[in-house]
């Protein structure tokens, strides 16, 4: 590493450019980080999320059972998403929904207390679109058979 590249200097050129959206949310779910990921995922600029809570991406029907497991976690500092993504509906700034897929990051201040966590997300409304129709095409042949063996002599 050059003598002018820092540690910190690196972190910063990795989570800024990333083309994943990076999220850091303190205690109590406030946005303390938003990259320019998560602008174009989700349309909000980072000087209107940073300070919000997590509401402004979690869809209301959803907002009880993410808060249940998000204080879970902050009170434990254990989540199994670190190692497994979590598929979830999200909201764009619009209205309009996406689906997500994040691995969560823990972080600790130097006595290992959870201060808060960091997402690291993908939106995946595309594939999981895809498997719908599949799905769906699945459901309709599969239906189809069944008429035809009803048919048969």
């Amino acid at each position: 590493m050059s003598p002018t590249v820092t540690q910190e200097w690196l972190c910063q050129r990795i989570v800024a450019g990333s083309s994943l959206a990076i999220i850091y949310g303190d205690q109590q779910g406030i946005i303390r980080l938003w990259n320019s990921g998560a602008e174009e995922m989700f349309g909000w600029q980072a000087r209107e999320a940073i300070g919000q809570s997590m509401d402004i991406i979690v869809p209301e029907k959803h907002r009880a059972r993410h808060w249940d497991g998000y204080h879970k976690v902050m009170q434990s500092g254990v989540t199994k998403y670190g190692r497994a993504a979590l598929a979830v509906p999200a909201l764009r700034k619009d209205g309009s929904r996406l689906s997500i897929e994040f691995f969560i990051v823990l972080v600790r201040d130097d006595e290992g207390k959870i201060q808060g966590c960091a997402a690291l997300l993908s939106d995946v409304t595309a594939r999981w679109e895809r498997e719908k129709e599949t799905k769906a095409k699945i459901a309709a042949l599969e239906s189809r058979i069944r008429e035809l063996e009803k048919a048969a002599p």
